[in-house]
């Protein structure tokens, strides 16, 4: 079972913010001092790097605005509540590292394009390199930190938020390779620089891909895993009076589930009975799968 099922609305709301205004300012002190460094140094990887610490800030900022609107209880309007708001703010994160992955992968394939054309590529200075060590540790240090929140709150946005702490952290390290094969090996290593950030780009529309194929199957109301529908039957099979489980639906709403079963008892019990059984079902899944969770069972007879 995940902590979140223990988490008050209002407690997981306070966690992922606390830890996401933590990464802004994170983010904020970041996007300043790769700004400077890029420009005294004379890195315009730093400077491109500064620019994905820019689309990391930005990014906290819908994961806040986002989550307090998801936390907002059912209205009269939004019977199963308001969810899909973290699942879309999943997606505009997922947007945005496409986006940074593609400035940086034609930045780079720009800059190799000219190299290979007999084009001297300027040699970084030293402070660009410290900053982008610098910019590794923290990044790495903010995805953990958000990674574990994440999964402790059953956070989808926070986790891809997570996620781009991560590709941050990995732009970074492409970062350093490049400038510091520069700063060490002279400027015929400049190319460094560049290819590395093509490779970092890769990986960032990998990460990017795999958030938004999670949050389109959210919105798509993409049934949960064979797994997890095998263990709801197993749950409610327990009760030795369902007989049979059949048209079984399940979905994600942001950070909750939902599920409708039929089941199928002895016809010869009272409609007294057979509430107590159900509930007691519901129950049982709501001690599974936390007790916001959206459950629907219609019960008939076994059929003769």
């Amino acid at each position: 079972m995940r902590d979140s099922v223990k988490t008050t609305p209002a407690k997981r709301e306070q966690r992922i913010c606390r830890v996401t205004l933590m990464g802004s300012i994170v983010n904020a002190i970041l996007l300043i001092a790769k700004f400077l460094a890029g420009i005294l140094g004379h890195s315009a990887a730093m400077v491109a790097d500064a620019v994905h610490s820019l689309s990391d800030f930005l990014t906290d900022v819908v994961v806040i605005v986002m989550v307090k609107l998801s936390s907002k209880p059912a209205d009269c309007d939004h019977d199963y509540g308001h969810g899909k708001y973290e699942t879309f703010a999943t997606s505009i994160i997922g947007l945005a590292l496409i986006v940074v992955a593609f400035i940086l992968g034609w930045n780079g394939v720009v800059e190799i394009i000219a190299f290979f054309q007999g084009e001297v590529l300027e040699s970084p200075d030293m402070i660009a390199f410290v900053a982008a060590l610098v910019s590794i540790l923290m990044k790495e240090w903010m995805f953990r930190l958000t990674k574990k929140v994440s999964k402790e709150v059953d956070s989808q946005a926070l986790e891809a938020n997570a996620w781009h702490h991560r590709s941050d952290a990995l732009s970074s390290v492409g970062t350093a390779i490049g400038i510091g094969g520069a700063v060490f090996l002279g400027n015929k290593w400049a190319v460094l620089d560049p290819i590395a950030a093509v490779v970092v780009s890769i990986l960032i529309v990998i990460t990017a891909l795999r958030l938004l194929r999670q949050a389109s199957g959210e919105l798509l109301e993409q049934s949960l895993p064979q797994e997890t529908e095998d263990k709801i039957e197993e749950i409610a099979c327990r009760n030795s009076i369902v007989r049979d489980i059949h048209h079984i639906h399940t979905r994600r709403i942001g950070n909750i589930i939902a599920i409708e079963m039929h089941l199928r008892m002895p016809g010869n019990i009272t409609l007294e009975e057979s509430h107590r059984y159900a509930t007691d079902i519901e129950h049982a899944l709501r001690a599974e799968f936390g007790k916001d969770t959206h459950i629907m069972l219609h019960v008939e007879p076994i059929k003769q």
